[in-house]
């Protein structure tokens, strides 16, 4: 296959209750700076995600959920998955890379291809944000 390895971690992601005090404690006790901070999409006045920068291009995603009923894995407090880097222009290979290996994409969005790895681990391939 064409596709080179992951280039290191592009950002890990974490499901939170309490989004603020969570973003507070990881700038102001840890010291990360918010690179960005991600608007409600249900018209709340609350962020929906806040991005903390953890050097070397990668981050740490803060993602707001009610963990309440939560029905996919991705809305459950706690750790939600790895994602690694990856060159935009190598996401083709990735696609084909994964097929051949038998491994089922359980979901994609512009920027990520989403896996899971023999334990059922979240792992992501992503691409962005880059320079």
């Amino acid at each position: 296959m064409s596709a080179p390895a992951p280039g290191g971690v592009h950002h890990l992601a974490i499901a939170v209750r309490d989004l603020v005090a969570t973003a507070e404690f990881y700038q102001h006790v840890l010291g990360l700076p918010v690179q960005r901070r991600w608007p409600a999409t249900d018209g709340g006045d609350q962020d929906r995600s806040v991005w903390l920068d953890l050097g070397g291009g990668a981050f740490l995603a803060l993602e707001r959920t009610s963990g309440e009923a939560a029905p996919r894995d991705d809305q459950r407090p706690g750790f939600q998955m790895v994602a690694l880097r990856i060159p935009r222009d190598a996401r083709a290979d990735w696609e084909a890379r994964l097929a051949a290996a038998g491994v089922a994409v359980v979901h994609r969005t512009a920027h990520t291809i989403y896996l899971r790895d023999p334990e059922g681990n979240r792992v992501g391939l992503s691409h962005w944000p880059e320079a």
